[in-house]
């Protein structure tokens, strides 16, 4: 196999659905079209580009329509302490409504933030403060397709990192170890190398720690302030030089005095860890487990993992992540059959799939804030109870099944199987109002309007077939194609109940004469919900 070739056959309805379902939070049917037919170079490079159409999107803003300041923004005014757990669930239903929405120009932006959002994990929790979440959730979104080098730099000083690894606390007299552990251990070199050894030493933790000494905070919840951020302190700084193990090849760090010690010790400090080479191979790993599959094998440590490490470190690149990503989602082994369904879908896989696969449309969040907030409120709820919490992570290591044993299949257990099979129920028997008119899931009646044409005119036009019925409602919808006998299952038992399928045509043109089409005992529409429900809860929904 050619592993890291580029894939050159033109993309089909499934190989397109397969790209958008990897590189984004799920696709439309209509950006399956779109991408049908594209090479694999030119459909990433697409997904590459759209990222500006999303650059600069409208601000968060008050979502409770009971007070007066509803639909403003909140982040421009000073600190104010008795709203600021709900303004951060704002900002995280803001960067849930980016994932969600339809825009008609699909991005890799936003899931490879949530990829370096899990990567250097900073949760709310940690500081309490909305504004160092925002600036946080910014700097991630707006450096995650930027260079390496930059985000471990910029994440290293942000406000938000320094307190929630006491980093804010670290100065000469008493040196803080947490940054320079997980520096090290989580978001560079990683603890170990594939083989199993260790990659730095417990010297090298302290060492990195004296090289971080004295960045502080300010203005960390203080009400009425209106500025915040991170501060370099030399008086707090470890001015002696630096020593690290053969781990490092020996490098000395040399210690610096004066204001700009901190930025010219970190930057020396980052060189030296993305010169360590197991950096680049650690990185790597982790893209291949986020969007090809979570098992990486000897085989894929070798043909893949190490050449695309290479490519990420050499010169030519100098670590810029997105020609690393688009040789990744544009080979071979990316488009290999034995990767299609390969990851169980995390609960934002799951529900933003389901709502854009729907094409569910978000309501506007500067004129429609209360319709946005309930969209997003139940997408929130849904995917904590589910074990997945954007920005508030349960771990340094982020989400539990990003890390552990097992991977990805740590989504599913007896409790959130049976949760997601309540949320996609949701869909299929709406309850949720998100504005006048607008109940979120699927209007069956409008659907099979659609389907059928010339609705109205039953003696003109034929019925359509229950076969055109189930290819319709299960189009796109599984990332591994069923077999004919699972369609006949699903057709013949859960949709028919073990009834003639001839018959569904004299109960639809029965549907299209009657003046209460609408009512959801008919047994055209309870057909239908039947069919969904079951296909939402098959398995092979579970995996993408």
């Amino acid at each position: 196999m050619a592993y890291l070739n580029t894939y050159t056959t033109p993309l089909t309805a499934s190989t397109a659905a397969h790209l958008l379902r990897r590189a984004t939070f799920g696709p439309t049917n209509q950006e399956i079209v779109d991408f049908t037919g594209k090479t694999a170079t030119e459909a990433v490079d697409l997904l590459i580009s759209n990222a500006t159409y999303r650059a600069s999107p409208p601000p968060p803003v008050e979502m409770d329509e009971t007070r007066a300041d509803a639909g403003q923004e909140f982040l421009t005014k000073p600190f104010y302490g008795d709203r600021t757990y709900d303004y951060f669930l704002f900002i995280r239903y803001w960067w849930i409504g980016l994932m969600t929405e339809q825009n008609g120009h699909p991005s890799v932006l936003e899931k490879l933030s949530a990829f370096w959002q899990n990567h250097f994990v900073v949760t709310h929790s940690s500081t309490g403060d909305y504004r160092f979440t925002d600036r946080y959730l910014r700097f991630v979104r707006d450096n995650a397709m930027s260079n390496f080098r930059t985000l471990v730099i910029g994440i290293t000083k942000d406000p938000g990192m320094l307190v929630f690894q006491n980093g804010n606390e670290n100065s000469k007299e008493s040196p803080n170890e947490n940054y320079g552990r997980e520096l090290q251990e989580l978001f560079t070199v990683g603890q170990k190398d594939f083989a199993g050894n260790a990659n730095y030493t417990e010297d090298d933790v302290k060492a990195a720690a004296r090289v971080l000494t004295g960045w502080q905070v300010n203005n960390l919840w203080v009400e009425g302030s209106t500025t915040f951020g991170s501060v370099f302190t030399p008086a707090r700084h470890d001015t002696e030089n630096k020593s690290f193990s053969a781990k490092y090849n020996n490098v000395t760090i040399a210690g610096r005095s004066g204001s700009t010690a901190g930025d010219a010790e970190l930057t020396d400090l980052t060189t030296m860890l993305l010169n360590h080479p197991q950096t680049p191979r650690f990185i790597c790993r982790k893209l291949y487990r986020w969007y090809i599959n979570p098992n990486v094998t000897q085989e894929i440590e070798d043909n893949v993992v190490i050449p695309l490490a290479n490519f990420f470190a050499s010169s030519g690149n100098n670590y810029q992540i997105v020609p690393v990503l688009k040789r990744l989602l544009t080979s071979d082994i990316f488009f290999e059959s034995k990767n299609f369904g390969a990851i169980v879908k995390s609960p934002a896989e799951f529900m933003i799939g389901m709502l854009r696969h729907f094409n569910l449309p978000v309501p506007d969040i500067t004129t429609e804030y209360t319709a946005f907030r309930k969209m997003m409120e139940f997408q929130e709820w849904a995917m904590s109870k589910m074990q997945l919490r954007f920005l508030d992570q349960p771990l340094v290591f982020g989400s539990v099944p990003y890390y552990q044993t097992g991977f990805s299949k740590n989504w599913i257990n007896g409790t959130t199987l049976g949760l997601r099979g309540q949320h996609s129920d949701a869909m299929v028997y709406p309850w949720l109002e998100i504005k006048p008119g607008y109940m979120l899931g699927l209007d069956f009646l409008k659907w099979i309007k659609q389907i059928q044409p010339n609705f109205s005119d039953v003696a003109g036009t034929e019925a359509v077939s229950c076969e055109i019925v189930f290819e319709e409602l299960s189009r796109n919808l599984f990332a591994i194609e069923l077999s004919q006998s699972q369609k006949n299952f699903l057709i013949d038992t859960i949709m028919m109940r073990n009834i003639p399928r001839a018959s569904w045509k004299f109960e639809l043109n029965a549907f299209r004469t009657s003046p209460n089409n609408g009512d959801a005992q008919n047994p055209v529409l309870w057909r239908c919900q039947s069919l969904m429900k079951y296909m939402l809860r098959m398995a092979e929904y579970q995996v993408f």
